[in-house]
């Protein structure tokens, strides 16, 4: 069956950098587009970043373009998420998520949670100041 399991969480000050990764297993990854949501206490899941499934196209939320990166390699079945300039405001438990399969209508799982069939178990994110 489908998993995705997420590393690379913990603590971290103001401006300070974590990468996340998560390994994907039970399916043929480099066939679909892979991304990441995060949460915090109180808030609906957010979208945070998509890369589609070569690799070649990435869409981040506003707020986080420009500081946060998301990657693949299709190799390991591996899609990461690099962070940088970390605010208090990033804190949440990041979920790694599967989106829509290559070739079919949908291109992209976009901002709305029911767009990725598969989560991962999250991993927790903590920025102080």
């Amino acid at each position: 069956q489908v998993q995705l399991v997420e590393s690379g969480g913990g603590s971290v000050q103001t401006g300070g950098s974590l990468r996340l990764s998560c390994a994907a297993s039970g399916f043929r990854f480099e066939n679909y587009n892979m991304g990441w949501f995060r949460q915090s206490p109180g808030k609906e899941r957010e979208f945070v970043a998509e890369i589609n499934w070569s690799g070649y196209s990435t869409y981040y939320a506003d707020s986080v373009k420009g500081r946060f990166t998301v990657s693949r390699d299709n190799d390991k079945r591996m899609v990461s998420l690099q962070m940088g300039s970390l605010e208090p405001e990033d804190s949440a438990v990041y979920y790694c998520v599967r989106g829509p399969r290559r070739f079919t209508p949908r291109t992209r799982g976009g901002f709305d949670p029911s767009g990725w069939d598969s989560w991962g178990q999250g991993t927790q994110v903590t920025v102080s100041t």
